[in-house]
């Protein structure tokens, strides 16, 4: 029987001996070659991106769409969707069983692992836990914090963030602990100052995004940490953000825990949250007296999307396949890299395109010369129209933009626009054209007549 190659792992002759291999296809010289020009991520080569994913070839009422929504989940290209589709067709089954499917199973899950633990630059897969979504670990984490700390403790959170990283540590207040808000600056960024006067020795966290989904902010994760760990206090990042647009690296940060979303950056839906070391086994999240009691596994709870977390290990190789390097971890940094560029250089042409415009009002700081320092997501309203009639009118267009505070609940609220609809969000992802950036200024033109 011929050898079967199945989502990152090779089995031969459908033994139980999984020789771990690093992409789940295997590719024509053509095609190799091929990836390679991609890796440039030119105005030109980014045609050849675009046919990795199906959705963006839709056409809808004669005209093409056009996806500004990266923020809120980006398009998915065929290497996932093979792998999910694939895991369902071949390996369908539960974990930890003594029969082929589920050792397949086990070693999909462990793979994602793997694939996540290069991603982040973290020391190894025992690092990485998986879930449902961010939230819902990051809910678990501050559930088992909570038993940790002891009445008066402080937490530090920022009115920057997505309430998936303020609404689990606001709910353990009734517990005794002490919560504090960083504010921000008028121009969308932390206030480091009061930052550097509010933590102290009772502060035992400090709850920071890496960047903010609504105004596209960059924090300073090294001088936050430096300031926490001055403290005695942990770290945890949400980099849900952030990860999409630049590279990771856990360990020069030195940052405790950090979380992300696979569906962010090309993948499925599933949470992912890394933990330093030894960390995870001081807590004690809620989990059943079944499940596996150490690292990474004692947070996870009941069975998780085994499908799903195959398309996790196949966004993170495909997301290398853009990098050059000995090994995944070095592609992987370098393909950060040179998607930031790329999508740096489109976002500021949208940014200054909308900042041309005499009716339009942004938010957030300014788009910065180099990528790294603002992620290309621009927040914006249009003089004369509610953010919901200007995602409405480019809709009809094939924009696809989203309007709201998109979970930023309280960043929209000290902007005064809680009560207005919020704006609107256009967001650059590693497909997006400048040549649509471009359209889509020519349709607030339009509107703005």
């Amino acid at each position: 029987m011929p050898d079967m190659v199945f989502h990152g792992h090779m089995w031969q002759n459908h033994s139980l001996t999984l020789a771990k291999t690093h992409f789940a296809i295997r590719v024509s010289a053509a095609e190799e070659h091929r990836r390679f020009f991609m890796r440039e991520l030119t105005g030109l080569t980014v045609e050849n991106v675009r046919r990795d994913f199906p959705s963006l070839q839709r056409e809808w009422n004669g005209q093409e769409l056009r996806y500004f929504d990266g923020p809120g989940g980006t398009q998915v290209p065929d290497q996932v969707i093979s792998a999910v589709s694939g895991y369902y067709q071949t390996s369908n089954s539960n974990i930890h069983g003594m029969f082929i499917t589920s050792r397949e199973t086990d070693e999909i899950l462990e793979g994602a692992r793997l694939a996540m633990s290069d991603f982040l630059n973290a020391p190894g897969p025992e690092t990485i836990s998986l879930g449902a979504n961010m939230t819902t670990l990051n809910y678990s984490l501050s559930h088992a914090l909570a038993r940790k700390f002891k009445k008066g403790d402080e937490i530090l959170i920022t009115a920057l963030d997505h309430e998936a990283n303020r609404g689990p540590w606001l709910s353990i207040q009734d517990s005794g602990m002490v919560v504090r808000e960083v504010p921000v600056t008028g121009s969308g960024v932390l206030d480091y100052e009061a930052l550097e006067r509010m933590i102290n020795s009772r502060t035992r966290l400090v709850a920071v995004g890496w960047a903010s989904n609504a105004l596209g902010t960059v924090n300073d994760i090294g001088l936050i940490r430096r300031l926490s760990r001055e403290a005695g206090a942990w770290l945890l990042v949400d980099a849900v953000h952030y990860a999409p647009h630049f590279p990771i690296d856990v360990q020069k940060e030195d940052i405790d825990f950090l979380l992300c979303s696979a569906y962010k950056f090309y993948g499925p839906h599933v949470g992912i949250l890394y933990s330093r070391p030894g960390l995870l086994d001081e807590l004690e999240p809620d989990r059943l007296k079944t499940q596996d009691q150490s690292s990474p596994y004692r947070i996870e709870t009941g069975t998780l999307n085994h499908a799903a977390i195959a398309g996790v290990e196949a966004a993170v190789n495909y997301l290398a396949e853009f990098g050059r390097g000995d090994g995944r971890k070095d592609r992987l940094a370098d393909a950060m890299s040179r998607i930031g560029s790329y999508e740096h250089s489109v976002g500021s042409h949208l940014y200054r395109g909308l900042a041309a415009c005499p009716k339009v009002s942004l938010f957030g700081p300014p788009m910065p010369d180099n990528p790294g320092a603002r992620t290309p997501t621009m927040a914006f309203r249009l003089e004369g129209f509610s953010p919901e009639e200007v995602c409405r009118n480019l809709g009809e267009e094939g924009y696809l933009l989203w309007d709201g505070d998109f979970y930023a609940a309280r960043i929209i609220e000290l902007l005064g626009l809680s009560g207005r609809g919020g704006v609107v969000r256009a967001g650059v992802s590693l497909y997006t054209r400048k040549e649509e950036a471009a359209g889509l200024l020519d349709c607030l033109d339009r509107m703005n007549r």
